[in-house]
């Protein structure tokens, strides 16, 4: 019986196969110091073979199971790397992916956990898997997600979405926190802490502090501009009210707007800007967590840890340099 299947497509991201491997060495290494069983894991494709990964790199894998057997191993889908909507479009049509999907949409009926993260998060929607569950994927792919499945509640700031069966991560790199998490579960804290300090990896809770609104916008000028806006006149953000007047819109009309583009509300993307410009300050200048708080418009510095806490999983002296 097998812990894991890593289930690999044509293109898949170098890094988030790697990586995904390289925790699975690691933690089989390391098994016996921490006193665990050794996770077991197979690396599978469609047709099995050699699978051609990104910039040239392949991977030798074994035919991907085609019927729902006795099969308890959680399925992992490294991210697969694609760049546009477009692109997510067409790897959804594709023989390898329909098959790759159905693969899926069986193991999870027959009880099995599965798990993917960056694009190929969009395989699990193609599965019907997301349909009522929260789930996160690459922020920038955010609003993508929500107009293609809005059954589900995408929730781009989280870095790892467990819902039931069903564990999503965000961008490529996300992978690494994705691995992390699955181990957890499967092997227990001692060897995934121990694989963690061996590999010099820090677990992340969030994406929020990365995300950019301009970019998650996709190039959106209202959210461009409204962001610059904000990003302006800090420490004294303008409420929403005040932003709508000056866009000649109500606040309704304004906050679908900003929703459609970007997925958040429109008190959220202020939020993000002024969390996003207090991470600058606190990594390129010598000001005190006091100061750059009242630099973004909080009233003390408690306020800003508390709310860098709870949207970015982590304490302003994380950005230190």
């Amino acid at each position: 019986m097998h812990d894991f299947t890593v289930l690999v497509l044509p293109g898949a991201f170098n890094s988030s196969v790697a990586v995904t491997m390289d925790i699975l060495g690691a933690a089989e290494a390391m098994a016996a110091r921490a006193g665990v069983a050794p996770p077991r894991w197979r690396v599978c494709s469609v047709n099995g073979g050699p699978v051609q990964l990104r910039a040239g790199m392949s991977l030798d894998t074994t035919r991907m199971p085609v019927r729902p057997r006795e099969d308890r191993s959680t399925w992992v889908v490294p991210g697969l790397g694609l760049n546009t909507p477009g692109e997510i479009r067409r790897c959804l049509e594709s023989d390898d992916a329909l098959k790759a999907i159905a693969g899926l949409a069986r193991h999870a009926k027959a009880g099995g956990q599965v798990a993917a993260s960056c694009s190929a998060v969009f395989l699990l929607n193609a599965a019907g898997l997301l349909q009522g569950r929260r789930a996160t994927v690459s922020w920038w792919y955010a609003p993508l997600l929500a107009r293609m499945s809005p059954d589900c509640t995408v929730d781009a700031d989280r870095m790892v979405c467990s819902d039931g069966p069903v564990v999503t991560a965000g961008a490529a790199f996300a992978q690494t926190d994705l691995m992390l998490h699955l181990l957890r579960e499967r092997c227990g804290s001692a060897l995934t802490d121990l694989v963690s300090r061996m590999l010099l990896i820090d677990g992340r809770q969030a994406q929020a502090p990365f995300i950019a609104a301009e970019v998650l916008a996709s190039g959106n000028d209202l959210v461009a501009r409204l962001a610059a806006r904000v990003e302006s006149a800090l420490p004294e953000a303008p409420a929403v009210s005040e932003l709508a007047r000056e866009f000649c819109m109500s606040e309704r009309t304004l906050s679908r707007h900003i929703r459609k583009a970007t997925g958040k509300s429109t008190q959220a993307l202020v939020q993000s800007v002024r969390l996003r410009r207090a991470r600058a300050l606190l990594e390129s200048s010598r000001m005190t967590v006091e100061q750059v708080a009242g630099a973004v418009g909080y009233q003390d510095a408690t306020a800003l840890r508390r709310l860098m806490k709870k949207v970015a999983g982590a304490n302003p002296s994380r950005y230190r340099a």
